[in-house]
């Protein structure tokens, strides 16, 4: 009699279903009578919806979260931006260090899944550096920021705000408190000409969506820009153009609109602000829905982008669009190898590349028409909503909160997708133990 084999779940769909249960953990979490401000607590629809934006680091909310969540909310909202934002194996893997118990294969293949690490050997000391980095990043962040907020808010409200808003700011989620004191869904407004606040807040986000492998890079190899890997390379070189570049474009689009009549030292901070959060942290200075077509459409591009790849941002990630950009120029000089800092880009990345951007696109398109369907939404809004919500950015022009039923559950399952990694989705849902050893004939196809 022959043994029936257990069904095992792969490293992908063991990480697609630890989100899906953190997620529902926190619902239940929120629909507690104490998480809200309010009598009777949040609607399982709202409680759903926050939960999700939470734990997939995003930042789109139906409720003001500093003044609808009570402060155990709030907490609650907190614990899933962290947990979210290093991924949930990296803080299990962390407990298994400190209870000193040894990891197995089975839990290093998930841990690299997880973090994109690209070896299974090494994993403790490099789970303790990504613990203690982050902890660093968040505590100066903290401290900085509570400088500010100590000084408009009193010493426990603004070292609480301090705390909360470094954490929301390093993992990318764009969650932000300032509803009860700005006005509800007013971010950083009332902060966009100070530099202290908005600078702290550019640098977190950066540092957050580099990437862990760039930090340990940076660690090991310190300013020796020689000796970095190529993924280091890439995802420095690339930010620093979306930045500096995205700064640019944005101070020459907003000139006549949202920057008329005010000093050009106020208009570069916005600027600076405009062109890192959309990658991919949610928090806005400016009126994100009186920006102008230039920078809705700019805005959704690096929405699109996102950061590094195994950081806390989401998005296609940087190497993605820089590898199908080398192999875009290799093609047009029809050279014979894709090359990027004497390095030669392999046509596997070139395929996967093609893949995440193509999936992530179709997704937020296939949303957009669905959303278009079901209630009528102006379509650049809607486009932006679902640009937003794959992209794990969080930013919105303000429709969110008219979003019938049916349309958040789409945002929903976007946001979901757009952490967990849309090709990663598909695959846990699609994924096959083995391939059958068939290669079917070759045929050339007319391109272009």
């Amino acid at each position: 009699m022959r043994r029936r084999t257990k069904a095992k779940l792969s490293s992908v769909q063991i990480i697609a279903l630890g989100f899906f249960i953190m997620i529902l953990t926190g619902t239940a979490l929120l629909t507690l009578p104490w998480a809200t401000r309010v009598p009777g607590g949040a609607s399982w629809s709202d409680a759903l919806f926050t939960a999700t934006s939470a734990s997939c680091v995003t930042g789109l909310v139906m409720q003001d979260t500093g003044t609808y969540w009570s402060t155990f909310g709030q907490m609650v909202i907190l614990c899933l931006i962290q947990i979210g934002g290093l991924g949930f194996m990296t803080i299990a893997t962390l407990f298994l260090l400190l209870l000193r118990r040894r990891m197995g294969l089975r839990e290093r293949e998930v841990m690299v899944s997880s973090v994109s690490y690209g070896q299974l050997g090494g994993l403790a000391p490099f789970v303790r550096r990504i613990f203690l980095g982050t902890l660093l990043a968040e505590g100066l962040g903290a401290a900085l920021l509570s400088i500010r907020f100590v000084g408009d808010f009193g010493w426990g409200r603004g070292i609480y705000y301090g705390v909360w808003h470094a954490v929301s700011a390093f993992c990318n989620a764009g969650f932000d408190l300032m509803g009860g004191h700005s006005g509800e869904f007013s971010s950083f407004t009332a902060y966009a000409g100070d530099p202290l606040v908005s600078l702290t807040l550019c640098a977190l986000i950066l540092v957050g969506g580099a990437g862990f492998l760039v930090w340990d890079d940076l660690l090991r190899c310190g300013w020796r820009w020689r000796r970095y890997r190529l993924q280091t390379k890439v995802v420095l070189f690339v930010n620093f153009v979306l930045v500096v570049g995205g700064t640019v474009l944005f101070l020459l689009l907003e000139r006549g609109n949202l920057g008329a009549g005010k000093p050009l030292s106020r208009q570069v901070l916005e600027s600076i602000f405009d062109a890192v959060t959309p990658r991919t942290a949610g928090f806005n200075t400016t009126d994100t829905a009186s920006l102008s077509a230039g920078s809705t459409l700019l805005t959704m591009i690096l929405m699109v982008i996102g950061g590094g790849p195994g950081s806390t941002a989401g998005g296609v990630k940087v190497t993605t669009v820089a590898v199908l950009f080398v192999h875009t120029v290799a093609g047009i000089r029809r050279e014979q190898s894709a090359n990027a800092f004497g390095r030669s880009i392999g046509d596997g990345a070139l395929k996967q590349a093609t893949s995440v951007l193509f999936t992530n696109v179709s997704l937020a398109l296939a949303g957009t028409i669905a959303i278009s369907l079901i209630q009528s939404l102006p379509l650049t809004d809607i486009l932006f909503e679902t640009f937003s919500a794959i992209g794990t950015a969080g930013m919105s022009t303000g429709v969110t909160r008219s979003l019938l039923p049916l349309s958040q559950a789409v945002v929903i399952f976007l946001m979901y997708c757009g952490r967990v990694g849309s090709i990663s989705f598909a695959v846990a849902l699609l994924e096959k133990k083995a391939l059958p050893p068939v290669t079917l004939p070759q045929e050339d196809l007319v391109i272009g």
